[in-house]
């Protein structure tokens, strides 16, 4: 059956010379997999916009309920980003968001609550100029209460030593309107990532470390 829907690119991976499979999340059918043959001209749109993570699409797709990978027939650019794409600290954040939503997500049905989430906070970032280090761990919280595994207080407090616990309270209030009000340390901002990870990993079955971590630690010092 011919599908319309908007959709936001997570991951994509080279399957062969002419082909690569796209990890997706469509506001119509949640988390879907795409076999998609890439044109030879270098300069091809649906190549590129399916390499560039986080991209807001809106694509035509022919759906099979049997079928692991759906065939792709149209994509097109939904929401154009000003910044994201060209600034290096935002293409970290999104290089790491990418993979953490791949994982988060492969397994989720539509949402249309999550959709709207995950379009509003991405554009909220493509539009602010300065000031959003601790976005990651802003989103990685309110992303939680979607997912159905947002955090109790007490919960919390336990995934950090007793010396950090007093971030609980600051970290469970966060908002993106509100998130450069709280102060972290570069050491603090990197150890609340790497709890949040843990915490998924605890609470999504095959949720791995991601491999963009370091890359996102490393920048936000």
């Amino acid at each position: 059956m011919l599908e319309k829907t908007r959709a936001i690119v997570l991951h994509t991976i080279r399957y062969n010379d002419k082909s690569l499979i796209a990890e997706v999340f469509t506001e119509s059918h949640g988390a879907v997999s795409f076999m998609v043959r890439i044109p030879n001209a270098r300069k091809s749109v649906m190549k590129n916009v399916l390499l560039s993570p986080l991209t807001l699409l809106e694509i035509d797709y022919d759906h099979r309920d049997n079928l692991r990978l759906q065939r792709l027939i149209d994509v097109r650019v939904w929401e154009p980003y000003s910044s994201l794409p060209y600034h290096p600290l935002k293409q970290t954040i999104a290089l790491f968001l990418g993979e953490f939503l791949f994982y988060a997500l492969r397994n989720e049905g539509p949402s249309a609550a999550m959709f709207r989430f995950l379009v509003s906070s991405l554009q909220w970032l493509d539009t602010k100029p300065a000031g959003f280090a601790n976005y990651p761990i802003t989103f990685l919280i309110r992303l939680s209460r979607f997912l159905g595994i947002w955090p109790t207080e007490e919960e919390a407090q336990r995934m950090l030593p007793a010396d950090e616990q007093s971030l609980v309270p600051l970290i469970l209030r966060m908002d993106f309107a509100t998130m450069h009000l709280f102060q972290f340390t570069t050491l603090q901002r990197q150890r609340l990532l790497v709890v949040l990870n843990d915490y998924y990993q605890h609470h999504i079955t095959g949720f791995p470390s991601m491999k963009s971590m370091a890359i996102l630690r490393e920048v936000l010092s």
